[in-house]
C-alpha cells in the first residue's frame, strides 16, 4: 500500500477512535439497551413527551453508533480491496479502495468537526439575517453578496433555504434579509457567523475606480421547537403590518400583508413578508422573536458559565470577525482564528466549511488549537 494511502488509513483509524472516546462507547451501548427496553414497554405512550424524549434519544444514539460501525467496516473492506488488487496486480481495483478510503477519512474528519455541535440547539434549523453598514449601495451590495454565500454553502450541504424577510437597496443589493436554514445541525454549524463582516475591493459603482471598504453585520439564532418552552408576553410587544417589497408587478402584495414585532424590554426587532397572508406571516414572526429571545437567553448562560469565553464571542456592530479582500490582492481572513483563503470568489460561491471548522473549535477549546491556511 502506498505511503499516502496508509497514511490517510491510519488518520481515518484515529478520526474513528475519537468519536468513540467522546460518545463513551461502553456506556453508549449500555445506554441504547436500556433506551431499547423502554421502547418495547407497552405503557410508554401513557406520557406522550416523555415517549417522544425516549425516542428521539434513542434514534440519536442508535445512528452515531450505526456511523461509527459503518465507518470502520467500509475501512476494513477498503484496505482489503486494496489488497486484493495489490495482489492481482490489477490497477483499478487499487483505484477502487484508495477512491474509497479518501472519501472515509474525508467523512470521518467531518464527524470529528461534528462532536463540537453538542450545544442545546446545535441540532436545529436556524434563522440567519444579514443587515447592510453605512455606506449606501456599497454596503447593501456586499449585503447580497453575503446571503448569497450562505444561501450557496446552504444548497451545498443539502440544506433547504426560504426567505422569509428582505429589504431591497436604493440602487442595488438589500438592506436587510432573513433566511431560514433547515436542516440537521444547521444552528450548530452556522452559530459562529454573527457578527461584522468586511469587503475592500474596487467599487464597481465608483467611476473613478476607487477603492472601497464596505461593512455588513450577521445574527444567527436556532429556530425553537416544540422541547424549548419560551414565553413571551403578547403586552410587552408592538406589532405593525405593511406591505411587502418585491422586484414589482404581480410580486408585489397590494396589501399590508408583512408583519413586524418589536419586543419593547429588549428591542428586538423581527420580519416576515413570505406568505400573502398577514395571519401566516403574523405567526412565523413570533416564532422568530421567541427564536431570537431563546438565542439572547443562551448567550446569558455562555457568560455566566464562562466570563472568558463570553468575550471571545461577544456579538455586536463593532465586533468583526472576518474580512474579504478582492482588491488591491485576494484574501479572506478569519480574525479569530487567523484561518484564512486565497480564493475568496470560492468563499462568496459558500466554501466556508474550512473557516466553520475552525471558529467552533476557537470556541470550544479557547484557540489553543492550531489552523491551517486554506489553500
Amino acid at each position: 500500500m502506498r505511503a499516502e494511502i496508509q497514511h490517510l488509513v491510519e488518520e481515518t483509524k484515529q478520526s474513528v477512535g475519537l468519536l468513540r472516546r467522546h460518545l463513551d462507547w461502553d456506556v453508549a451501548e449500555r445506554r441504547l439497551a436500556e433506551l431499547n427496553a423502554a421502547a418495547e414497554d407497552p405503557n410508554l405512550w401513557n406520557d406522550a413527551d416523555a415517549a417522544q424524549k425516549i425516542m428521539r434519544e434513542r434514534t440519536a444514539l442508535e445512528d452515531q453508533i450505526a456511523s461509527i460501525r459503518r465507518l470502520e467496516q467500509e475501512l476494513e473492506d477498503a484496505v482489503t480491496l486494496i489488497e486484493l488488487g495489490e495482489a492481482e496486480d490489477d490497477q483499478d481495483t487499487i483505484n477502487e479502495g484508495e477512491n474509497a478510503i479518501r472519501a472515509l477519512q474525508s467523512e470521518a474528519a467531518r464527524r470529528q468537526v461534528e462532536t463540537l455541535l453538542s450545544g442545546e440547539a446545535d441540532g436545529n434549523d436556524t434563522y440567519l439575517e444579514v443587515h447592510s453598514g453605512a455606506g449606501g449601495t456599497e454596503s447593501q451590495d456586499w449585503a447580497a453578496m453575503l446571503q448569497r454565500m450562505y444561501a450557496r454553502w446552504a444548497e451545498r450541504r443539502g440544506y433547504k433555504v426560504e426567505l422569509l424577510e428582505f429589504t431591497e437597496g436604493e440602487e442595488a443589493g438589500i438592506k436587510s434579509a432573513t433566511l431560514l436554514v433547515k436542516g440537521h445541525n444547521a444552528y450548530g454549524w452556522l452559530k459562529t457567523e454573527s457578527g461584522v463582516h468586511r469587503l475592500v475591493r474596487i467599487s464597481p459603482f465608483d467611476s473613478n475606480a476607487r477603492r472601497h471598504t464596505s461593512f455588513a453585520s450577521v445574527w444567527i439564532y436556532p429556530v425553537v421547537d416544540d422541547r424549548i418552552d419560551i414565553e413571551v408576553k403578547e403586552s410587552d410587544c408592538r406589532i405593525d403590518t405593511f406591505r411587502s417589497s418585491g422586484a414589482g408587478g404581480q410580486h408585489v402584495n397590494t396589501t399590508d400583508s408583512a408583519v413586524r414585532i418589536t419586543h419593547i424590554p429588549t428591542g428586538i426587532v423581527v420580519a416576515c413578508q413570505q406568505e400573502r397572508s398577514q395571519h401566516k406571516n403574523r405567526a412565523t414572526a413570533w416564532s422568530m422573536l421567541r427564536a431570537r429571545l431563546y438565542e439572547l437567553e443562551l448567550q446569558k448562560r455562555e457568560e455566566k458559565a464562562n466570563a472568558d469565553a463570553a468575550a471571545k464571542t461577544d456579538i455586536g456592530w463593532g465586533h468583526q470577525i472576518r474580512s474579504y479582500v478582492l482588491q488591491p490582492y485576494q484574501l479572506v481572513k478569519d480574525l479569530r482564528t487567523g484561518v484564512q483563503s486565497t480564493s475568496p470568489l470560492d468563499v462568496l460561491d459558500g466554501e466556508l466549511d474550512p473557516f466553520l471548522e475552525a471558529s467552533l473549535a476557537h470556541r470550544v477549546y479557547g484557540g489553543t488549537e492550531e489552523f491551517a491556511d486554506v489553500d
